[in-house]
């Protein structure tokens, strides 16, 4: 029917209005404009049904100017184009459109060979997907994001062949693979295929009708965040339609944030988070039912740890933390430990009975309990959940953590005072967010007092690597032990320390993590009243990095260093305490005498200095690959982790 023909071209003209007033290209895209001769490689793919929203637009210039970027028609009602049109629209109302289509396939996109016609109509009528004989274009390997994501596509179109299904980062589909029990090396049961194709479009029906596609992630970005939350045990489609659109709302703000470019907010100082409490904002606060906390009512904190405190130098420091915080409140903060939570299941199951038990404060001690922290912050969302981990991004848990490469640089310039071979070890955790910046910032200190030395990097997480062996190698002359004594296991070799010719160890430095401290000021701002729910208005990750400036971090000296380093390190830590000196800040080389930045630049940003993945020039080591790390850290690496596929 021509009428309908006219209804088409009316979207069209304000498809090509909207575009052109935004400065954007108003026909359909070619092909061939985008991609040169022998750039590519062709692969047949066979007849597939292509999503409507996937088509781009024609394989060459052709007739391109004859619809609109949406594929709605722009030519006259009295044009032969518009007759055929017309026709096609009558034939596929009454018998649908059953010759496919032929498409050409680039990076997830289609352009039409032969059928732009059919596709218009398909549009028009509504249809979500056309079937199309497919060719794709395959192009070489770079170390784009998008061309790295759209390899990853293809590993997982070759075992589930599902093209609707979209991601924004590397390793998505790796992890939805996971969720469906699958792989991305062999071919999947065609259940699962169908399992996952109908779980999808379940998801994306119930998502869309609450506006899910205003928001800046793909719809297989926040799927793979609904399945975090629920997994895939029954299938979406036995799910009540009610009660997917309330756990949909339960995690709006999850999807808010994930779809953020700057999806984290970093808060260098406690006061920065705080509610303002002055003027109106104090009477609103007067009057906002606010609980008021006493010995007779105590506010109740539960910490949850992956084993008892006498087996991890780690847990033991918080739980002298907590200790602290039991004797510091004196009866008006009561605190519980619940020791062992080595899994998810576990650590659920303790902290619904923390729940049970009226415990409105949370705190989880490592980022790898952060998914299973994550998912009860949905399910009870008036309880307060903390997880110690940083640049992490979920709305429902604030994370907390400390500036610790402060503390590794003061221990480094000591180092440069105090070494005598101009070598010095440097023994490394494993690589979570933070980890670099700590060991950068520990040889740009060492540098500043020896310029000549050399920091011999090594990691403890390593298999089959023996670090002592290395380093006496190496001829050290010092090393930088781990942060903290294993309480079963006492020993000399944490911090920064000297192993002399008879074997004795003499420690310099070791850095202090005062989590008493960092306890005591996140609890304070409930106990006054200052405690802000939303200080981010829900649109970011909310994650505290405090430092020496907050004295949640110092560094302890051995009264056997000399006076003249004493006073050193003492106006070196006054300045970083007051914020008038960085590590970071001013000229900076890597590895290879790649220079990072210039004589007089700022320091980096908080971004910056949590992701490092480069080493400074006086480093001799790498980052580890992810498949030489020993087992137990893989997942704090896979949550937290800042490894690249080839070493730095």
């Amino acid at each position: 029917m021509i009428e309908d023909y006219n209804k088409a071209l009316k979207i069209g003209e304000r498809t090509f209005r909207r575009d052109t007033s935004r400065g954007r290209y108003p026909y359909l895209q070619v092909l061939d404009e985008i991609v040169g001769q022998g750039e590519t490689s062709e692969e047949p793919v066979g007849l597939v049904e292509v999503p409507i929203e996937n088509i781009r637009g024609t394989k060459t210039k052709g007739r391109t100017e004859a619809f609109a970027s949406d594929f709605m028609p722009l030519l006259a009602p009295n044009s032969e184009f518009a007759t055929k049109w017309a026709k096609l629209y009558d034939s596929a109302i009454e018998e649908g459109i059953r010759e496919p289509i032929k498409a050409y396939e680039y990076m997830r996109s289609f352009y039409v060979m032969e059928g732009n016609k059919r596709v218009s109509v398909s549009a028009y009528i509504g249809i979500d997907t056309v079937l199309a004989d497919v060719t794709r274009l395959v192009p070489k390997r770079t170390d784009d994001i998008d061309n790295k994501i759209y390899f990853e596509f293809l590993d997982f179109y070759r075992v589930c062949p599902i093209y609707d299904i979209s991601f924004s980062e590397e390793g998505r589909y790796q992890k939805l693979a996971e969720y469906y029990g699958q792989n991305l090396k062999d071919k999947w049961p065609q259940e699962k295929v169908e399992d996952l194709r109908t779980d999808y479009n379940t998801f994306r029906r119930a998502y869309e009708k609450l506006g899910g596609g205003s928001l800046e992630l793909t719809i297989g970005d926040a799927f793979l965040i609904y399945l975090r939350f629920y997994g895939t045990v029954h299938g979406l489609i036995t799910i009540n339609e009610r009660l997917l659109i309330t756990r949909l709302k339960k995690l709006w703000d999850e999807f808010v944030v994930s779809g953020d470019d700057d999806p984290v907010e970093i808060v260098e100082h406690p006061d920065e988070a705080k509610k303002d409490t002055t003027g109106m904002n104090a009477i609103v606060s007067l009057f906002s039912g606010k609980p008021s906390y006493s010995v007779d009512k105590p506010l109740k904190v539960a910490f949850f740890y992956e084993k008892p405190a006498s087996e991890s130098p780690w847990i033991y420091g918080h739980e002298l933390g907590r200790n602290f915080v039991e004797a510091h409140y004196k009866g008006k903060v009561v605190t519980r430990k619940y020791d062992d939570c080595v899994n998810d299941t576990e650590l659920r199951a303790r902290i619904d009975e923390a729940a049970e038990a009226g415990f409105e404060m949370m705190f989880t001690v490592s980022p790898v309990q952060m998914d299973e922290t994550l998912k009860s912050a949905v399910h009870y969302p008036d309880i307060k959940f903390l997880n110690c981990s940083v640049n992490l991004t979920q709305n429902a848990v604030r994370t907390y953590y400390g500036r610790m490469y402060e503390a590794k640089f003061l221990m480094g310039f000591i180092a440069g005072t105090r070494n005598h071979g101009h070598r010095i070890g440097y023994l490394a955790n494993y690589p979570i967010y933070g980890a670099v910046a700590e060991i950068n910032a520990f040889a740009i200190g060492a540098a500043m007092a020896d310029p000549e030395c050399e920091i011999y990097l090594a990691w403890s997480s390593v298999k089959n690597f023996d670090w002592r062996e290395y380093f006496h190698d190496m001829d050290t002359d010092l090393a930088l032990g781990p942060d903290f004594i294993k309480p079963d296991a006492a020993t000399r070799e944490f911090g920064l320390y000297r192993l002399g010719d008879d074997g004795k160890i003499q420690n310099l430095a070791f850095p202090l993590w005062d989590w008493g401290k960092y306890y005591q000021l996140i609890i304070d701002q409930v106990l006054d009243g200052t405690w802000d729910d939303n200080p981010t208005d829900g649109a970011k990750a909310l994650n505290y990095w405090w430092g020496i400036s907050s004295d949640v971090i110092d560094v302890i000296l051995s009264p056997h260093l000399p006076y003249q380093t004493y006073k050193l390190a003492d106006i070196l830590r006054q300045s970083m305490h007051r914020e008038l000196l960085n590590p970071f800040y001013g000229e900076i080389w890597a590895q290879g005498h790649r220079k990072i930045k210039g004589f007089g630049t700022p320091k980096f940003s908080n971004e910056e200095i949590l992701t490092m993945t480069w080493l400074n020039d006086n480093i001799f080591g790498n980052l580890p690959l992810e498949d030489e790390l020993v087992p137990e850290v893989e997942k704090a690496v896979s949550v937290s982790g800042t490894l690249e596929n080839e070493k730095s």
